[in-house]
């Protein structure tokens, strides 16, 4: 008996295929933007990049940003 196994590429062009065939080019377009992984290694940066952060401070940097982004004065974030 022989088992025929797809590559990891001749699966990849399938699924890509499907995608494009019931979602078409747009959506599959933005499902493969969205799953995109990221590049670097974010457990090597992470304490650089919150040195010094807490959870509260944070926090507030994120209300902050929300608030400059809706032009608001952001009570309702909270």
């Amino acid at each position: 008996m022989n088992v025929h196994v797809s590559s990891d590429i001749a699966i990849l062009r399938e699924a890509n295929e499907v995608l494009l065939q019931h979602l078409g080019a747009s959506k599959a377009a933005r499902f493969w933007a969205a799953i995109q992984p990221g590049e670097g290694d974010y457990l090597k940066v992470r304490d650089e990049l919150f040195a010094g952060e807490t959870v509260d401070t944070l926090y507030e940097q994120v209300l902050a940003f929300r608030r400059r982004k809706m032009g608001e004065a952001g009570d309702e974030l909270k």
